[in-house]
């Protein structure tokens, strides 16, 4: 009998070659971009979807870190306020995915519509954000509490909803690339960790300085709109054109005027950096330089921006007793090293009052100084005159002899990497309504300590004999045989002006004080340290 050998078909490769899609096309075409699915379903191409993720990933970021930021002028900036945004912008992200992932499930058209809805809904919440969060104020949150239920409301929403679409563009990529799961789901991981990448440097180093939050939030609004055009999961058929161009674009349009008209609020404040929001306040015959709602410095002024010529004498009650504290202390021709350039008062009124005396001011961030220039009249004149860029190790006198050195970097920097040596130094720094945590340690007073021959003296905002007040007071008590410490009235929320001020001889009584002002009790504390240190006000 004869046997018959059945010819094998000609082998065939695991998988399909892949041939790279262009961006942003939808076709009907049977390849490894775009294939018919069942009952006429069409996946989106595969490098659509990785550019959507990317997108989405960077406008949740932008989003995240522009929220840190905007709720400085309402709550401050601390461990506790970042805390708060991290874990509740990251708990929306966690949900959206979930529901995302449900969503994901559905039928192929139903799931297509839903997170188009997704992303507008997402657009007109995140451009809103900053609208919601000062109703939310000005409804009366306050404290730590109301921290984080403004927080909640304002930014929780629209972090869910900008994580919806990511399951459904996961699936599509997989779906995409048949036999080649296990890469297309590691590109939409990595899409999705670049993106956020992308999105912390562009509000870090070019949204926040340069248009500010409120344009910010809006552009990550902006971005969700732009993406919803690309979400197309139905093939064209009966109705089926319109539903993949017409629909997106009629809902896209309110939600792009709610977008733009978010602008129309105005700035969130009049001044803005990315670590700075400045408001210039004119009140009765003075100026006010306002920081995150915290005054930083005032002038007294007449009509016109000019100077009176009735008071030279420091507007704020706390210049006055530092000012008071260091014609006291300090001998003829210091050297005082200012730690937070602030409104630039006191040095104006030390090298105004001892035409030998230098002083080095520094000052995080440029635009204070700027704002400062144009205007805090006494203090711009004695920048324009004296002050020079003194650099992180350049002489305290400028070659024409410049007497005010100006540093724009951090504080902390300045004080460790110093080789400058000071007869005293002002503590004066804040970050919103508080010290920064970095600068309230046991480590920098002692670096300080080794750079200042003389008094030190520090401005805190605390409640009487809080948690910062006996922190710093103990630093300064281990540190310094002899330490003063006076309190100023009682603010709204419960918080004074502290003030101390430490040194290694006695030092000697005041003649008066400001009027409220008193002798500080200050219980013993934990002194912070680089490792264990101020958390922020709760």
């Amino acid at each position: 009998m004869a046997i018959v050998r059945k010819r094998r078909a000609p082998s065939q490769p695991d998988r399909p070659p892949f041939h790279a899609p262009a961006f942003f096309a939808i076709t009907a075409e049977n390849d490894a971009g775009s294939r018919p699915g069942k009952d006429g379903e069409f996946v989106m191409r595969f490098w659509t979807t990785i550019g959507l993720i990317l997108v989405l990933s960077a406008a949740g970021l932008t989003y995240e870190i522009a929220a840190g930021r905007v709720l400085a002028p309402f709550f401050g900036t601390s461990l506790v306020t970042w805390t708060v945004v991290i874990a509740t912008v990251l708990a929306g992200f966690s949900l959206g995915s979930a529901v995302g992932g449900l969503l994901a499930e559905r039928e192929r058209g139903r799931a297509t519509r839903n997170v188009r809805a997704a992303l507008i809904a997402t657009a007109i919440l995140m451009a809103l954000s900053p609208t919601v969060l000062a109703m939310v104020y000005a409804l009366g949150a306050r404290g730590t509490g109301g921290m984080m239920l403004a927080v909640f409301v304002a930014f929780f929403p629209a972090s869910v909803l900008v994580t919806v679409p990511t399951p459904f563009l996961a699936k599509l990529a997989v779906e995409a690339r048949p036999g080649r799961e296990g890469s297309s789901l590691g590109l939409v991981l990595a899409a999705g960790s670049l993106g956020a990448i992308a999105g912390a440097i562009v509000a870090g180093f070019v949204t926040l300085p340069l248009i500010g939050s409120a344009a910010t939030f809006a552009g990550c609004g902006a971005l969700a709109l732009l993406c919803v055009p690309f979400i197309q999961g139905t093939a064209p058929g009966a109705g089926g054109a319109a539903e993949a161009s017409g629909a997106p674009i009629a809902s896209i349009a309110p939600a792009g005027l709610v977008v733009v008209a978010s602008l129309g609020t105005g700035p969130v404040c009049g001044y803005e950096s990315g670590l700075s929001c400045l408001d210039v306040v004119h009140a009765g015959s003075a100026v006010h330089l306002v920081s995150d709602r915290t005054t930083q410095a005032a002038e007294r002024v007449v009509q016109g921006g000019r100077r009176s010529d009735a008071s030279t004498e420091p507007v704020l009650s706390y210049v006055q007793w530092i000012w008071s504290r260091m014609e006291r202390d300090l001998g003829p021709d210091p050297s005082v090293l200012f730690v937070g350039g602030g409104g630039y008062t006191l040095p104006t009124k030390l090298l105004g009052a001892q035409a030998s005396a230098k002083a080095v001011a520094v000052e995080i961030d440029p635009l204070v100084t700027r704002v400062v220039q144009r205007h805090l009249p006494r203090a711009g004149e004695m920048i324009e005159r004296e002050g020079f860029d003194a650099g992180r190790d350049a002489a305290l006198r400028a070659a024409d002899g410049r007497r005010l050195g100006i540093v724009h970097e951090d504080g902390r920097v300045y004080i460790n990497e110093t080789t400058r040596r000071f007869d005293a130094a002002v503590m004066d720094a804040f970050s919103s309504g508080s010290v920064p945590a970095h600068l309230a340690t046991r480590e920098t007073y002692e670096r300080l300590k080794e750079i200042v021959d003389g008094p030190v003296y520090v401005n805190l905002l605390d409640m009487p004999d809080g948690t910062l007040a006996r922190g710093i007071h103990a630093i300064l008590s281990d540190l310094y045989p002899y330490v003063k410490a006076v309190q100023g009235p009682v603010r709204e929320g419960g918080r004074a002006n502290i003030l101390l001020a430490a040194s290694r001889a006695p030092l000697s009584p005041l003649v008066r004080m400001p009027a409220h002002y008193r002798t500080a009790s200050i219980a013993p504390g934990r002194a912070f340290t680089d490792d264990r240190g101020w958390v922020g006000h709760r």
